[in-house]
């Protein structure tokens, strides 16, 4: 088929099916998308709380546990360890299929009775306050990171020891507030740092040692905020600087981001990848309007955060080890053949199912584990099930659920929001797409007020030591006061307390003590980031210079003193300040 223009049912807004995505749905023989890729992915994000843990008793013990569920929803919820052992069997909550009722409607009553983990947090040690993670160790507030020691407060952080305050970052080592960086020793305050030491305040650099303040270089000693230095100015002037006073830092902060300004910026980051669209796609090939593509990741389309070479796959997020004909999932780990599915562990062929792990052939399940050819969590001969699907499918499709907005859902979408365990304010949906109650509300999502707080604000924002040697163990005792105080939309919580190990860490970088709650310094990271949204730009460089006249180039380009005929698509919106050049250009520059 050719390409096709169709209106998304949530939005209204017009969307295109490619040729390509006919082909995907007609292998996968599923039907083709209801909604536009930005509700698809809104949707399967409402389904994903990575941050919010709450004290609740465990269903089946009584025992007061750590959880993702706070204690007011009417979910089933076990401890982790519980939960994966043989003292309960998922395929006691079977039930026979109503044909007179939607199977999501069954779905839902199904998620209600059988029991969930409490936590996605495996192999854990010492690092009880974290989740979808895997093997971390003396680890605190760290979210969807692995095999870390010594971290806090860091999102998607990988193999890093003794780092804080990160997000996409793999390989630091005493480090702190990076972002989208990779393997980096004693650096701070920056983003996109491949193989750099010693670096504060840079933007896209590789393989540096001893920069500050610092844009686009590569393989570079001794920069300070733009300009060459020798050994001894350089060392002078940064140390001269004194990061641990926040007030210091403040102007530093602000001094660097003009810095950028006057800097060029690449329109996408694909980098050793063929035939791809998007953003931050690394080492995969066939990839189209994907974000958070790596390693080895080929002819996938509306992907989000997909790595390890998954293949063959549609309108997903979460997903990895080598996953392949995936569609309208998430949390895949890995899978074969997964449609509508959320949270599969080693399965393959599972349809609509949540929880489930090293199982198969499964249609309408919930917490399965080693379980094949179950329906509705009921176990079924193979030759049963596999008479039975074709009729399920065609049911869905003849009968869709259908929600109190009106939309419809049938077979081979992901669930239907109201499906969802959480409220919106409590999952990843909210960073990308964000909605004020209200309108979360009247898109027909659940929402969560925010608790009572049961404690006294102890410290003043303003009483927050000015330099770091001025704060000593007496600050944790104090209940500090957020410089938020609950009046933003990024989840402040008020007020936080600081752990020993947090004031460690900023006495050893020597940087200044934050005013900021947990939770708004994450949305602060997530701000530094480009939004997961396409626009067609045509290249700034207009030959000698770029078109507002900021930016000198430094060597001729291939198309000469005239503006470069090159367009693209950018994250970078229209009406942002950055001096975006296509990548040809862009390489010329720093190179």
């Amino acid at each position: 088929m050719t390409s096709e223009i169709r209106q998304c049912q949530n939005c209204k807004q017009d969307f295109t099916l490619e040729a390509d995505d006919f082909s995907f749905f007609e292998m996968m023989k599923v039907p083709a998308e209801t909604l536009c890729p930005d509700c698809r992915l809104q949707q399967r994000l409402a389904f994903r709380n990575e941050r919010n843990l709450y004290r609740r008793k465990d269903s089946k013990t009584g025992k007061d546990i750590l959880s993702i569920y706070s204690p007011e929803k009417d979910f089933k919820v076990y401890e982790q360890s519980v939960w994966h052992g043989d003292s309960w069997d998922p395929t006691e909550y079977g039930r026979d299929v109503d044909f007179s009722r939607p199977l999501f409607q069954q779905i839902k009553e199904l998620m209600h009775d059988v029991p969930f983990a409490s936590l996605n947090n495996w192999n854990g040690v010492n690092s009880e306050y974290c989740n979808f993670t895997e093997s971390n160790k003396n680890c605190y507030m760290v979210f969807g990171g692995d095999f870390n020691e010594d971290c806090l407060h860091a999102t998607f952080n990988f193999h890093c020891k003794n780092a804080m305050e990160l997000y996409w970052v793999t390989r630091a080592e005493l480090s702190y507030e990076l972002t989208d960086s990779e393997n980096c020793s004693r650096s701070a305050f920056g983003g996109f740092l491949n193989n750099c030491v010693d670096v504060k305040f840079g933007f896209d650099l590789n393989g540096c040692t001893d920069c500050f303040g610092s844009v686009n270089l590569r393989n570079q000693k001794y920069y300070y905020f733009g300009e060459r230095k020798t050994p001894e100015e350089y060392k002078k002037l940064v140390g001269e600087m004194n990061l641990g006073s926040y007030r210091t830092l403040t102007e530093t902060k602000e001094r660097f981001a003009k810095e950028r300004l006057k800097n060029i910026v690449r329109p996408y980051r694909i980098i050793n990848s063929l035939n791809c669209t998007g953003d931050n796609i690394f080492n995969s090939k066939n990839v189209h309007r994907s974000f958070e593509v790596f390693d080895g990741t080929e002819d996938c389309r509306d992907m989000f955060l997909v790595a390890a070479g998954a293949k063959d796959s549609h309108s997903s997020s979460h997903m990895g080890l080598k996953s392949e004909l995936v569609y309208n999932s998430m949390s895949i780990y890995p899978g074969s053949r997964i449609v509508g599915s959320w949270i599969v562990i080693n399965g393959n062929d599972i349809y609509h199912s949540i929880n489930c792990e090293r199982s198969s052939n499964l249609f309408g399940c919930v917490g399965m584990k080693d379980k094949h050819y179950c329906i509705l969590n009921k176990q079924y001969a193979k030759e049963e099930y596999e008479a039975l699907v074709p009729k399920l499918i065609q049911h869905m499709k003849d009968m869709p659920y259908v929600d109190q907005k009106g939309r419809t859902y049938g077979y081979g979408e992901f669930f239907p929001p109201d499906l969802s365990p959480f409220a919106y304010n409590e999952t990843v949906a909210i960073e990308y797409f964000p909605l004020a109650k209200e309108e979360a509300l009247a898109k027909g999502y659940a929402w969560k007020d925010p608790e009572g707080r049961n404690y006294q604000v102890t410290m003043k924002n303003a009483d927050i030591p000015d330099d770091i040697k001025a704060a000593d163990e007496n600050i944790l005792k104090n209940i500090i006061e957020c410089a938020h105080a609950g009046k933003c939309t990024e989840q402040c919580t008020t007020a936080f307390r600081m752990t020993a190990e947090e004031l460690s860490l900023y006495q050893k970088m020597g940087v200044a003590l934050p005013r900021l709650c947990p939770n708004c310094r994450h949305f602060d990271r997530l701000r530094k980031r480009n939004p997961l949204d396409l626009w067609h730009r045509k290249c700034q460089c207009a030959g000698t210079r770029s078109e507002n006249g900021v930016y000198q180039n430094t060597v001729s380009h291939a198309h000469g003193d005239g503006h470069c005929p090159n367009e693209f698509e950018s994250t970078y919106a229209p009406d942002r300040p950055e001096i975006v050049y296509c990548e040809e250009c862009y390489q010329k520059e720093v190179s």
